[in-house]
């Protein structure tokens, strides 16, 4: 099957099955909605995918697991590292452009420009400690992309910065290894898979709509993918580390996708 069509499979897939969970939960209660979830599993749809026994809420929670694992591997597959998201004209910018986190705006952390250190460890062979001034003095790109956030919205903003691939070559970070993984000021923390970090429209954001990058959107740096879902772009990015043990993530290890494509 061709890879255009696969795709296409998968999200209207993945999009109805959303759509459909989202409808259930509105009207069963907590109780009764994992009842009808079981039920409806040990039909024998999710065991025949995962391979699991569908007897109670720990397995029907292993086999989501191995069914979203599955589905990692299957965006993996169909990612194209050539292929470029859309990009938009000025006018199009969102203004303002939303505000997203796990908290309120107003717990948003305050990082100190002058104190900052970008870290950065794990498969690299440069591990020195980056300053804004040292990143700002690196060839710059900006980028007018939609963000799209797994809740249904989406908006499209202007972001300019560090190409996120040629940071990796600076520091001889070693190309062939699975995941690059962050960590960040607000105790965020997330990973991709090398293939979208070296993808030419994922940046190290330091700016926002031609201005620093204002602390509602992530200062010091924020890394934009417009391949990815939100959840995947982590703000307030304070250490950078290359590794072949999978890291997982903040949302990732509550259940979400991990590949997180859009």
């Amino acid at each position: 099957m061709p890879k255009n069509v696969s795709r296409l499979l998968i999200a209207n897939g993945e999009r109805l099955l959303k759509d459909a969970l989202k409808d259930m939960g509105r009207h069963l209660e907590q109780p009764t909605r994992r009842a009808f979830l079981q039920r409806s599993l040990s039909l024998g749809g999710l065991s025949l995918l995962s391979g699991c026994s569908i007897v109670d809420e720990e397995s029907v929670e292993a086999a989501l697991m191995k069914v979203s694992r599955f589905n990692d591997k299957a965006q993996a597959w169909l990612f194209d590292p050539n292929r470029l998201a859309p990009t938009y004209p000025d006018s199009m910018i969102t203004r303002p452009f939303p505000f997203n986190a796990y908290y309120d705006e107003d717990e948003i952390r305050e990082v100190d420009e002058q104190a900052y250190r970008l870290e950065v460890t794990g498969l690299v062979a440069d591990k020195h400690p980056w300053t804004l001034a040292e990143l700002r003095a690196l060839p710059q790109a900006d980028r007018i992309t939609r963000h799209i956030c797994v809740e249904g919205w989406s908006a499209i903003g202007k972001w300019g910065g560090v190409p996120f691939g040629s940071f990796l070559r600076r520091i001889g970070a070693d190309l062939s290894a699975k995941y690059v993984g962050f960590k960040c000021v607000d105790d965020y923390y997330t990973s991709i898979d090398m293939p979208t970090a070296l993808h030419p429209q994922t940046l190290l954001t330091l700016t926002y709509d031609g201005q620093p990058l204002p602390p509602r959107y992530g200062f010091p740096m924020k890394l934009r993918m417009p391949t990815k879902l939100g959840y995947k772009n982590p703000k307030y990015i304070q250490a950078i580390f290359v590794t072949n043990t999978y890291p997982g993530g903040y949302w990732e290890d509550q259940g979400y996708n991990w590949f997180g494509g859009s």
